[in-house]
């Protein structure tokens, strides 16, 4: 079994990790398809959204066979794994862990033995009264310390209902984030919850359907979008095809961050592609917080979108300043100390003969505990810039999200505490502008009340009680 050294992540530097959303999630009904195989391409797909774990849950009609492990998907499956994940139903996800720790218990999907069968289940989001609906549960009836466990035995143990008459009426009662991917032996079923928070989309086959966290798994395997899953909506698919229920009135506050970083570029969200959401949040940066400069240049890939948007409102030519190398994204080998010490440099390293010189505008989408910021400052001045100007394609994020990104604690974030000039004087950078949340909410084309902001503005719409426990909430309790 493959296990992560959690030092190497597929961020810029291993000691300032981007933020990291819970996971992505796949399922299909399909008849006379490899189910597996699409799940495994949807997964790939999907693959940033979670680096941790990845799993994958099929049914022939019959009986539910899962195989989960730690690792990429392409290191936990392979061609003779996927050949006995036989079936015509099968959910998928892949995992970054915000309730529970990154162990094989924990990775997903889940399954569960009910009245009738088994239930597998697979959750991208993050609940906030997991502890109140844990109590419901038997001591010592789940294994595992994951908000997806106890969804998973409480819909498994109400024995008098159908799974989609128990889905129906337990999740009205659950509070937070989740869009969900669920079967039993002979079907598929997919909610989201009432405010939508993570986005999940439906989509057509020639020979059945598909739903996924993004588009663009539908891309990959060649599903056709039909639409988004209504906050507040199951569905629930079968031979018969796609029926909707409504178990809670929508109030829609979809994640901005997913414009920010956590979406593909090549996906679309509410209508709108999320590189040209980026794009044009770029082209505001620019009009927000101008500077002579002679380049506009990228944090590679993050900031690229937006990079491209600053370059064309600001009229200084665009280019590429830093070179990524992609193949150190996830390593299970531990650096040396000298090799640790260079910092981002396994990752990130500088184009001299474009930088020297050179005024600066570095483009980037977030600023977390700043770590990796100003040690790009620090490179590129030792590589010659003369200026090194800061531009963030978001406003500060000084609030921790509890709907299933993995912040930093509000301590950690640098603009919990301090100042954008303190920020700027922190990096050791010319000057430093980020967006601010009203252009960049104009970016997406959706109306703030409709969008989740709290990661920028301390606005939960959902009310959070009690954080003090926090990712490994299930992990004290049993303590």
């Amino acid at each position: 079994m493959l296990k992560g050294d959690g030092r190497l992540g597929h961020d810029l530097d291993p000691q300032d990790r981007a933020p990291q959303d819970a996971c992505g999630v796949f399922g299909v009904w399909a008849s006379g398809e490899e189910v597996s195989k699409l799940t495994y391409y949807g997964l790939y797909a999907l693959q940033h959204r979670g680096q941790e774990s990845a799993g994958i849950a099929v049914s022939e009609g019959h009986r539910i066979l899962v195989y989960k492990d730690m690792g990429l998907v392409a290191q936990v499956f392979d061609e003779s794994v996927l050949s006995t994940l036989r079936g015509h139903i099968a959910i998928g996800h892949c995992r970054y862990s915000t309730t529970g720790s990154s162990v094989w218990e924990n990775a997903q999907p889940t399954l569960s033995s009910t009245e009738e069968g088994g239930l597998a289940l697979a959750h991208n989001g993050n609940l906030i009264n997991t502890a109140e609906l844990a109590a419901r549960l038997a001591p010592g009836s789940i294994k595992a310390t994951s908000d997806t466990e106890v969804l998973t035995a409480l819909l498994a143990q109400d024995r008098d209902r159908s799974v989609e008459d128990a889905a129906a009426s337990l999740l009205p009662q659950v509070k937070g984030a989740y869009s969900l991917v669920f079967m039993d032996e002979k079907t598929l079923y997919a909610a989201r919850d009432p405010q939508g928070i993570r986005p999940m989309v439906l989509g057509r086959l020639e020979q059945g359907w598909v739903v996924a966290s993004e588009t663009a798994a539908l891309d990959i395997v060649g599903a056709a979008f039909v639409r988004e899953i209504e906050p507040g909506e199951m569905l629930t698919i079968d031979e018969r095809g796609v029926r909707s229920r409504r178990f809670a009135p929508a109030d829609p506050k979809g994640c901005l961050f997913e414009y920010v970083y956590l979406a593909r570029p090549d996906t679309t969200i509410a209508g709108r592609g999320v590189q040209a959401t980026r794009v044009e949040v770029g082209r505001r940066l620019a009009r927000e917080h101008p500077v002579e400069a002679d380049l506009v240049i990228p944090t590679p890939e993050s900031g690229t979108p937006a990079a491209i948007g600053y370059a064309e409102a600001s009229g200084i030519p665009y280019g590429q300043g830093l070179v990524k190398n992609s193949y150190v994204g996830r390593t299970f080998i531990q650096p040396s100390q000298t090799i640790r010490q260079l910092g981002i440099r396994l990752k990130l390293n500088p184009l001299r003969e474009v930088i020297a010189g050179k005024r600066l505008v570095v483009v980037d989408d977030s600023i977390v505990r700043g770590n990796t910021q100003r040690a790009i400052v620090r490179m590129l001045r030792e590589a010659g810039a003369t200026e090194v100007h800061v531009r963030i394609s978001s406003p500060p994020v000084a609030w921790p999200c509890f709907y299933g990104i993995d912040f930093a604690t509000r301590a950690e974030l640098i603009a919990g505490s301090l100042s954008v000039e303190e920020i700027r004087a922190s990096l050791g950078a010319d000057s430093l502008g980020y967006i601010s949340l009203d252009e960049l909410t104009a970016a997406t084309t959706i109306p703030a009340g409709r969008l989740c902001r709290a990661c920028f503005d301390g606005s939960y719409p959902i009310p959070v009680e009690d954080d003090s426990l926090g990712k490994y909430l299930l992990e004290e309790v049993d303590a």
